[in-house]
Parts: structure tokens; C-alpha cells; sequence
């Protein structure tokens, strides 16, 4: 199987005179990269007849040294000599005044294929932003390692719209970034004069290792494909007092506690016989985050067949398990959460109680996944105009 050229590659090799005599701003991190690891700003700058004339960072910073929730703050690139604004701090939108003078903004952002991951919110704002003062907005498509076929979870409820999902989507939505970029533009009319530049070679059913793309960490704790596969599900665990895993060399697959049994969580996990996973007892002791120093017992999360795995219902079952062990020491976090002080964070981000409510119940997973097979049909149908794959 040939290797997928990202957008960034088809902008430098194909379309080398798209950017000429424009002075662009460019939406990046440190997994912006070619298939050569050449980093997009520097790429960008090199391009015949472009002034590269302002970098703007989302959540992480520009080098993803910055864990979960830590403020990024404007700075300066002492290497290209260009200014770095803030998209995770006082503002996640551009300040119009960054915008001035610029003729384009370019996003090149690596996603990992779930709502909650912020960088498809930094890019929905800055196409906002770009589209009140009039500057048109490039986005250079990337693959989603999760695929673009298969669709899992709730719809949210708009009323519970904050930065882990301004606008609704299922928590694994199966689009490009490229493909949300115009879905987002179009359905909640965001006005970006929105060009996405696509890549070549790549196909809806492919995994990340399909593609040939080398991968580079997109934030901190996103080590690996593995991470990303079981991510969707994993996430929901910042919501309670579990760890995910942070602090350790796997995160979201390594979950637990100090008040957990690890062998009966496990083996309660194995009786719901959950497809193409398996969970196996696990210790562990956090070097930072949630239960620092602390040793920790749960599992670790296996995908066994990335096909058929579902990591919604196999992370919702599992956080049901843990409560049901210490009913008395399972916790749903307090607020604040990313930027909101009035919900709880399981409720921001599951886009509302239902989840929340269905551990406490005891729901099964897959009564939950029969509730949202209508909204997943919805959203299939409202998706299919946007997208540019096979």
C-alpha cells in the first residue's frame, strides 16, 4: 500500500506557487509535519514568494510541552523571527488585531478522530475569527487515525457546548480534519472563505498504520496510534477521579486507583465479553497527575481487534465497574473544566448527564449504544456531502 500524502506534502510538492506573494498566519503544533518529519512553519516559510508572518499555538504550545490544562503563552519564534499567539490561555480565538495585515491563515493540525480533543475547536474559532476581518482560511487535511468509517456515541446537547465540543458531534465522528473544517463551515455557518487543501492516497477504512505517515506525538499525552485507538473512551475518565493513565508511559490504556482491585475489575470486564478488547490487571504508580506517587491498581486496556473494539462502551463499561467495586471512593471531578465552572467535567464532556447517569444506574453499554443509533444515523446522513475520501 502506497503512502498517503498529507496536505501539507500536496501544498509543497504540487502546489509549491498556491501561497505566493501572500503574507500567511499558520495554525500549527509540533505533529504539523511532512512526511520527511520537516516541520509546516518551516516548510511554509521556504515556499517561493511567501512572507510566513505569524505562528498561532492551540492547547500544548507550539512543541507540545505543555500538559492538560496548562495556559500556553504568547511568545516569539526566535528561529523564523515571527511572533507565536496564544490560542489556549486569555483567548482561544485569534485576536483580530493577530489577524491585521495577514492575507491567509493556514491550519496544518494533527486530530485524533475525537470530539473532545481540542484542536478541531482552535480550528473552528480561528476560521470565526478569520472570517470577521476577511481573511481566508487554508486548512491541509491529515488523516484520522481512527478511520472514517465507523461513527460511536452520543450526540451532545448544544446546551452543554464548551471546548472539549462547541458544536455537536458523535464522540467518534469518522472526518478528516479537512472534512470537519467544511462540515463545521457549512452547518453552523462559520463564513470562512475555506479552501482544504486534500491529501492523496488516503481511503475511509484505513488505520493509521495503513497510511505510511510517520507519527508524531499531537499533545503530550498521545504517545502512540494505540493511544488514539482507545482515546474516544479513555477521555471519559478525566471526569471522574480514576487515573487515565497520565504519569505513565500509556496513558488512557493504563487505568486505575488506589482503592481498586485490578484482578476483579478485570475479571468483571471480562464477563460483559466486550468486542476486541481485553483488559488484563494491572499496578502502576503515577509520576505525575491524578494518584501521583501513588501506587495504583486496574487494568490495561488491550485492543485485540481494532475492527470490532468500541471505545465508548468498553470505557463507559469500565467506569461502571470501577464504582460498582468502591461505590464510597469513585468520584466524579469537580469543576472547574476546561474553562467551565458551573457543569461537572463527565457532563461537558459527554455533552450532557446521559452517560453520567447511566454509570450511576448501572445502564449497560449497549442499551446506551441503542439510544444513539438514530442520532449516529442522523449524523451520517448530514456528513456525507463533505466528504472527500473513498
Amino acid at each position: 500500500m502506497g503512502r498517503v500524502c498529507v496536505g501539507l506534502d500536496v501544498l509543497t510538492a504540487r502546489r509549491p506557487r498556491f501561497l505566493r506573494g501572500r503574507r500567511v498566519g499558520l495554525v500549527c503544533h509540533q505533529a504539523s509535519v511532512d512526511a520527511g518529519l520537516g516541520h509546516a512553519a518551516e516548510a511554509i516559510a521556504g515556499l517561493p514568494g511567501v512572507r510566513l508572518a505569524a505562528l498561532f499555538a492551540p492547547e500544548h504550545g507550539l512543541g507540545g510541552a505543555a500538559q492538560d490544562h496548562a495556559r500556553v503563552p504568547a511568545s516569539r519564534d526566535r528561529r523564523l523571527g515571527v511572533p507565536v499567539h496564544s490560542l489556549y490561555g486569555a483567548r482561544l480565538a485569534p485576536d483580530p488585531r493577530t489577524l491585521d495585515g495577514l492575507d491567509v491563515l493556514v491550519v496544518d493540525l494533527q486530530d485524533v478522530g475525537a470530539r473532545y480533543y481540542t484542536f478541531v475547536w482552535t480550528m473552528a474559532l480561528a476560521m470565526r475569527a478569520a472570517a470577521a476581518v476577511g481573511v481566508p482560511v487554508v486548512v491541509l487535511d491529515r488523516p484520522n487515525p481512527l478511520g472514517g468509517v465507523v461513527l460511536e456515541g452520543n450526540r451532545p446537547d448544544p446546551r452543554f457546548a464548551s471546548f472539549v465540543g462547541l458544536h455537536p458531534l458523535p464522540i467518534r465522528h469518522g472526518l478528516t480534519i479537512g472534512e470537519l473544517a467544511a462540515y463545521l463551515n457549512a452547518t453552523h455557518r462559520l463564513g470562512a472563505d475555506l479552501t482544504v487543501v486534500p491529501m492523496r492516497g488516503w481511503r475511509r477504512a484505513m488505520r493509521w498504520e495503513d497510511t505510511g505517515c510517520p507519527w508524531v506525538a499531537p499533545s503530550p499525552n498521545m504517545p502512540t496510534p494505540d493511544t488514539a485507538r482507545v482515546y474516544p473512551g479513555g477521555c471519559l475518565l478525566e471526569g471522574t477521579n480514576l487515573s487515565e493513565g497520565r504519569g505513565t508511559t500509556r496513558p488512557f490504556e493504563l487505568v486505575g486507583a488506589p482503592f481498586l482491585d485490578g484482578h476483579r475489575l478485570a475479571a468483571a470486564l471480562d464477563r460483559r465479553r466486550l468486542p476486541g478488547v481485553a483488559f488484563r490487571p494491572a499496578a502502576f504508580q503515577p509520576t505525575f497527575h491524578k494518584h501521583a506517587g501513588r501506587l495504583c491498581g486496574g487494568v490495561q486496556v488491550h485492543v485485540v481487534d481494532a475492527g470490532r473494539f468500541r471505545p465508548v462502551t468498553a470505557y463507559v463499561a469500565l467506569m461502571t465497574e470501577a464504582r460498582r467495586q468502591a461505590p464510597r471512593r469513585f468520584r466524579w471531578r469537580r469543576p472547574p473544566y476546561e474553562f467551565v465552572r458551573d457543569r461537572l467535567p463527565i457532563d461537558l464532556l459527554s455533552g450532557g448527564p446521559e452517560i453520567r447517569v447511566a454509570v450511576e444506574r448501572g445502564t449497560p453499554p449497549a442499551a446506551l449504544g441503542r439510544r444513539w443509533r438514530r442520532g449516529l444515523t442522523a449524523f451520517a446522513r448530514a456528513r456525507r456531502p463533505y466528504l472527500a475520501y473513498a
